[in-house]
């Protein structure tokens, strides 16, 4: 059976552990402890799912809980996927913050998985990687 509740001290290996598991990993930063830390201690919503105690899934999120919930990293174990778990954990992120407009970026392999669990797509999304690049 698994197990959803927001945690909030998820340790770094069990988040390295499903980001490199579900694939997430290689566009997030898990041979880089430090940065790998600050995403656990300034992500202020996040949401597991586990089997038996193993850590499968994680919705880690910033939000402020009235406006909008930026959902940055949602990660599921891949033995794991096409069970319902993702939509599960997006569900109890809105659940944990129901006011909030639940916002999301979407990898390029999960561009038509949104739709289909009921995600509404919004055209108008701009984004800074570099501070060089803002002129």
């Amino acid at each position: 059976m698994i197990e959803y509740k927001v945690e909030k001290n998820l340790s770094i290996e069990e988040f390295r552990r499903v980001l490199i598991s579900s694939t997430l990993g290689v566009r997030r930063p898990v041979h880089d402890d430090v940065r790998l830390q600050k995403m656990l201690d300034h992500g202020n919503l996040i949401v597991t799912a586990r089997d038996n105690g193993r850590l499968i899934g994680v919705s880690r999120s910033l939000s402020d809980f009235a406006f909008c919930t930026y959902l940055s990293d949602l990660a599921v174990d891949q033995e794991y996927q096409k069970q319902g778990i993702g939509r599960e954990l997006i569900r109890q992120t809105k659940l944990a913050s129901p006011e909030a407009k639940l916002i999301l970026l979407s990898a390029p392999a999960a561009i038509t998985y949104y739709p289909k669990i009921g995600m509404k797509q919004f055209e108008y999304c701009y984004y800074l990687d570099d501070i060089a690049e803002l002129i």
